[in-house]
């Protein structure tokens, strides 16, 4: 089994072709035959696990395995006790017509920004409104679900990274970098994702 970590950068799709030329996987991996384990929109950064293994990337992507994943969003607005309690015990969101709560969340208000590297984009700043950054930990990951929840608190997102799949981080990573995990990593990965 083979498995890497990647820091995808904004403004790259989560695959290795494109017909509209967009910018994909295949401009910063070229090892064969690995795929990513789940997907963050265009406009999203950060971790990204890459993989040949089709137990491990189902078991990483289906959310009934309610499988950690810790974001940093950088939102409009300082949200207060009451929105951060929203956050942390569901927000009901409609989805296809549909409405569904997500589940409960680990919400904290960060005290400063964290330590990123710029946007190849940058953020859109309006002077009259302050922003914040939330660390959001789900174990969901439903389409946009992270900046669905802080748009229905009055927070809309305007920075969104990928810090944490479970325990493996973008610790050491740069934007478009992409490590292999150690073999006592995958091994550790193995244990707690399949249970081997």
């Amino acid at each position: 089994m083979r498995v890497y970590r990647f820091w995808k950068p904004f403004g790259v799709l989560t695959k290795f072709t494109d017909a509209e030329n967009r910018p994909t996987l295949a401009d910063y991996v070229s090892i064969p035959e690995i795929y990513a384990a789940g997907r963050l929109d265009l406009d999203s950064e950060g971790l990204l696990l890459l993989t040949d293994s089709g137990s491990l990337s189902h078991r990483l992507t289906d959310p009934r395995f309610q499988h950690p994943r810790t974001y940093w969003a950088q939102v409009e607005h300082i949200p207060d006790e009451a929105a951060l309690q929203r956050l942390r015990t569901g927000i009901e969101l409609s989805e296809g017509g549909r409405l569904w709560r997500t589940r409960p969340a680990q919400v904290d208000l960060l005290a400063a920004p964290p330590d990123l590297p710029e946007r190849n984009v940058p953020i859109r700043v309006r002077q009259s409104i302050p922003t914040s950054w939330l660390q959001l930990t789900i174990t969901e990951g439903r389409n946009r679900q992270v900046r669905r929840m802080t748009a229905a608190v009055g927070c809309p997102t305007l920075r969104l990274v990928r810090w944490a799949i479970g325990t493996i981080t973008l610790a050491g990573l740069t934007p478009g970098t992409l490590l292999p995990l150690s073999d006592a990593e995958i091994e550790a990965l193995q244990k707690r994702i399949l249970g081997r």
